[in-house]
């Protein structure tokens, strides 16, 4: 079994602030092999018929317990699942208690309480390069192409069957069965456009017009796209500037193999992979808690990949590039003209220790991704 001690990690800080834990993500990310990973954990796969006749009465069952840790997996097959996690956290305190699902906790009806100041969530993302090394990849563009989902990256060849696969059963068991979506083709028709736009902006129109649907169905599909995490969206960080990009956001596809797969890449160039590479500083970015992440982008498309508010009119700037002397600094110049204080990042596949780099008056860490998190002080 592969270790996953960033995920570990985060499970056994977040258990430190509440007794209940929500790990959600997007099926074949990890979630089961982590949970699985705790040893010390009594383990329920709420996909078995026996488990779910057991979940009726959970006041029993979580007496029945033997563990200081207890692990609910695909809960959201229980009856009602937010009263077994309430009743765990309210009359069984000194459990640690472990929920995985695909989407957030309030995604479905069957969650009638939102369990506030009891859990706290998790949302797990692909293989982050930082684990690239334990899963025996030495090469970005491996990563870049296969994507982060366990099975495919560590399949012997790129096997198109499997996204297609997951497509049909992500529709199945996350869209059709927990929000009653019917209409397969046209939702994947929309999901396919999104991946292949993937770091760019969320034009809700065009999608409505190519996916033949209408504009409040789109929006309608993004939001499920988003709390299934099959989407990421990013609001435009402004603070009320004129030349500003106030309004819309940007939108990437949760995997760099799907939308590999959506664009029909069996193999990169150097040209595609700088968006690809963008989108893994991304997941490194949701993997670290607390961070709220935003992008810059002024009227005449002057653009920082990544914004984190730090402070008072402080921003941290983090663009991304894959070559790093061809880097332009325009975007980073023109947002600090608006945000003088922060600091400023350029994640690149460097070798060696991070440096700095001056581009005319600014003052620029270059960092691997694998840098970043410890840059950023988030271990």
């Amino acid at each position: 079994m592969i270790e996953r001690p960033i995920w570990i990690d985060r499970l056994h800080r977040a258990w430190k602030q509440r007794s209940i834990v929500w790990l959600s993500g997007v099926r074949r990310v990890g979630k089961t092999v982590l949970a699985r990973s705790l040893t010390e954990a009594q383990y329920f796969n709420c996909d078995l018929p026996s488990v779910i006749e057991r979940l009726r009465d959970p006041e029993r069952l979580l007496t029945e317990v033997a563990s200081d840790v207890v692990v609910f997996d695909e809960i959201h097959q229980a009856p009602n699942p937010s009263q077994v996690l309430k009743i765990a956290a309210d009359a069984f305190p000194r459990l640690k208690v472990l929920a995985t699902g695909s989407s957030t906790l309030a995604a479905t009806s069957k969650f009638r309480d939102a369990l506030t100041d009891r859990k706290r969530d998790i949302a797990m993302v692909p293989v982050l390069a930082d684990e690239l090394a334990a899963f025996g990849v030495r090469e970005l563009t491996f990563r870049l192409l296969r994507g982060g989902l366990p099975p495919a990256l560590l399949a012997k060849r790129v096997e198109p069957e499997f996204y297609a696969e997951w497509l049909d059963s992500y529709f199945a068991r996350d869209v059709q069965e927990l929000f009653h979506l019917r209409q397969r083709a046209a939702f994947l028709r929309v999901l396919e456009l999104i991946l292949r736009q993937s770091a760019g902006l969320l034009e809700y129109s065009s999608l409505s017009k190519h996916g033949g649907v209408t504009r409040a169905t789109v929006a309608n599909w993004v939001h499920v796209l988003e709390v299934t995490h099959v989407v990421h969206t990013l609001r435009p960080y402004a603070r009320g500037g004129r030349r500003e990009l106030l309004t819309q956001p940007k939108v990437y596809g949760f995997d760099t193999g799907f939308v590999c797969f959506a664009r029909g890449w069996d193999e990169l160039r150097a040209e595609d992979c700088g968006g690809l590479w963008e989108q893994l500083t991304l997941d490194t970015l949701l993997s670290i808690p607390v961070l709220k992440l935003h992008y810059w982008r002024d009227k005449q498309q002057r653009e920082v990949d990544f914004v984190i508010p730090v402070g008072r009119d402080a921003v941290d700037a983090i663009e991304c590039t894959w070559t790093a002397d061809s880097f332009e600094p325009r975007g980073l110049a023109a947002l600090r003209e608006n945000y003088p204080r922060g600091r400023n990042f350029l994640v690149a596949p460097i070798v060696g220790s991070p440096y700095k780099k001056q581009f005319g008056k600014l003052t620029v860490t270059v960092a691997h991704l694998t840098q970043l998190r410890a840059l950023l002080g988030k271990t």
